[in-house]
């Protein structure tokens, strides 16, 4: 069941069924049928978040508090905005950034970069005036189908999204990211220990319970 502030369960609907059609392969009425029976599918377009992913930020925050009002935060990989909705509606002054163009979101200043850039942490911390307080990334590489290979593509966006983030995340600052099953790899996660006083794995409920991906949640910046 979904948390309160995550727009209600969607308990007591009937679920919908998608009828099969000539156009339709087996996989995409798979896929239909399951968005249009998701609650949260439902919360986000009911509250205007751009999608469901919203609510993984919500209950991650929920139970580790790192959005502040006032908080400067980073979104790497913004798109499509949804995390970078949340954390204006929490107060913070937020600057996304992605390869791909996003609509505009009010309250957030967007730069279409490069991560792998070097000159992009310093464009970063430019437009946000300063050191981050939270870095947040949401990025996932396109999934082949098999488990490992996904899992080392997403591992090396959450390598890229910590290297921008010691560059520009101040003293005491937060970062969380997606990983997939089995967590960050040993190197990965010994360097978030090295950089952060406590560094913890979680699936939010919002995350399908058949979906592989995990979060890392580092509190407590050590430069």
């Amino acid at each position: 069941m979904m948390k309160k502030d995550s727009g209600g369960s969607g308990r007591g609907r009937e679920p919908v069924r998608v009828k099969k059609s000539r156009g339709r392969t087996a996989s995409s009425r798979q896929w239909l049928q399951r968005q249009l029976n998701d609650p949260y599918v439902a919360a986000a377009r009911q509250k205007g978040y751009r999608s469901r992913a919203a609510f993984k930020l919500i209950e991650l925050d929920a139970k580790y508090r790192f959005l502040k009002k006032g908080a400067k935060v980073l979104d790497l990989g913004a798109a499509p905005g949804g995390w970078s909705q949340v954390a204006v509606q929490r107060g913070a002054t937020v600057v996304a950034a992605d390869v791909l163009d996003i609509e505009a979101i009010p309250g957030v200043v967007f730069l279409q970069a490069d991560l792998t850039d070097p000159d992009v942490p310093d464009q970063l911390k430019a437009a946000l005036g300063g050191p981050a307080d939270v870095v947040l990334t949401d990025m996932a590489a396109p999934t082949t189908g098999h488990r490992a290979t996904d899992h080392l593509r997403t591992i090396a966006l959450v390598e890229i999204a910590l290297e921008v983030d010691i560059d520009t995340l101040k003293p005491g600052g937060a970062f969380v990211g997606k990983v997939f099953q089995g967590g960050a790899t040993g190197e990965l996660l010994a360097r978030m220990k090295q950089h952060f006083r406590e560094v913890r794995h979680v699936k939010p409920p919002a995350s399908r319970a058949e979906s592989v991906e995990l979060y890392v949640v580092a509190l407590g910046f050590k430069p």
